[in-house]
């Protein structure tokens, strides 16, 4: 039992950085999905291509490969030019690990802000426009708002999904949750308590979570059905 108590609180160690980097991600995500949300309405094939193809590539790939890519294969690339880059010379191994959760989650949350956007009636920007309000103007102040209130329980599924990825940020340099647990694994060799520790500390975060979120669906289809 010893061993496992050790094993749970070793991993507990690595709450902060994971929270941390999943927090500052998912609100990078939201900013770049509400981006790329809105290049696929409008009327430009070009914006709509490159939303489609962004989300296409990262929805395609494994994050610890885009990880790998950001933390290892971008420095020797800029090097490759001649231009002296470290991660390390800029924060450390956070930077491209927050970068590559944010750029990853932004794929996502695109798909789902957009279909919170054309879950809107169309007759709401038909109505905001004919009171002279741009479509600009408009999707900020009439669409999105409402937008928000459809979207915010996927919004929040997201974040759990994020903590749990960012499991695969240990094999870029990051001492998260599982990390800990590896290392202290390797100077053990405790694996059974080690991981069991870390499936622990994983669901103290995201178990709680998932119990709000499902509170919080429960409550809005009760408020729909009175309606």
């Amino acid at each position: 039992m010893e061993f496992y108590l050790k094993g749970f609180l070793i991993a507990c160690r690595g709450i902060p950085a994971t929270v941390i980097v999943s927090l500052v991600a998912i609100v990078m995500g939201a900013a770049i999905g509400l981006l790329l949300a809105l290049c696929s309405q409008v009327k430009s094939r070009i914006l709509r291509a490159i939303a489609k193809v962004y989300v296409d590539i990262v929805r395609g790939t494994p994050m610890l490969v885009q990880a790998l890519i950001m933390a290892y294969g971008i420095p020797q690339l800029v090097q490759s030019w001649g231009i002296d880059f470290k991660w390390t010379d800029y924060g450390g191994m956070a930077i491209p690990a927050v970068i590559v959760c944010g750029l990853n989650s932004a794929a996502y949350m695109s798909e789902v802000i957009r279909s919170g956007i054309q879950a809107i009636d169309k007759g709401q920007m038909e109505a905001a426009r004919s009171l002279g309000m741009s479509h600009g103007m408009a999707m900020r102040l009439v669409i999105i708002p409402q937008a928000v209130r459809i979207i915010l329980p996927a919004f929040a599924n997201e974040f759990v999904t994020l903590i749990k990825e960012t499991s695969v940020l240990g094999y870029v340099g990051v001492v998260e949750i599982l990390r800990h647990g590896q290392l202290w694994n390797s100077s053990s060799y405790q694996t059974f308590p080690a991981y069991i520790g870390v499936a622990i500390a994983y669901m103290i975060l995201t178990i709680p979570l998932s119990k709000l979120i499902n509170g919080y669906e429960r409550k809005m289809a009760r408020k729909e059905a009175a309606a």
